[in-house]
């Protein structure tokens, strides 16, 4: 592949990537003036929370999620596998594995 392919490639991608954004800005630009116009600036304020609370909410369980997926999930596996491989006769990456998939229906069955 040639260096002028690859800058014509790139060029190209920069282009759909920002004809994209414009596309997604110009939607959020019309939603701020439908906003406007019903409900006045007090209104958009309001989408303001509204937005960031949705945000914090979001983040704040993909955060728990998270926490969980180590309590539960990592943390117990790697310590079972490495347990296991000091008793059975197999190695740990060999157990790893069935300990992850034995901890995942555990995180599963806790919900």
């Amino acid at each position: 592949m040639s260096a002028a392919n690859l800058l014509t490639q790139l060029s190209d991608l920069g282009d759909r990537a920002a004809a994209e954004a414009d596309r997604i800005t110009g939607a959020l630009g019309a939603i701020k003036t439908l906003i406007l116009e019903t409900f006045g600036p007090n209104g958009l304020i309001a989408a303001y929370f509204v937005v960031a609370v949705l945000a914090l909410v979001i983040a704040w369980h993909l955060t728990k999620i998270t926490f969980a997926a180590l309590k539960y999930l990592v943390v117990p596996a790697i310590a079972l596998a490495l347990l296991l491989s000091f008793v059975l006769p197999y190695s740990f990456v060999n157990l790893f594995p069935a300990t992850v998939v034995g901890c995942s229906l555990v995180l599963l069955a806790k919900g």
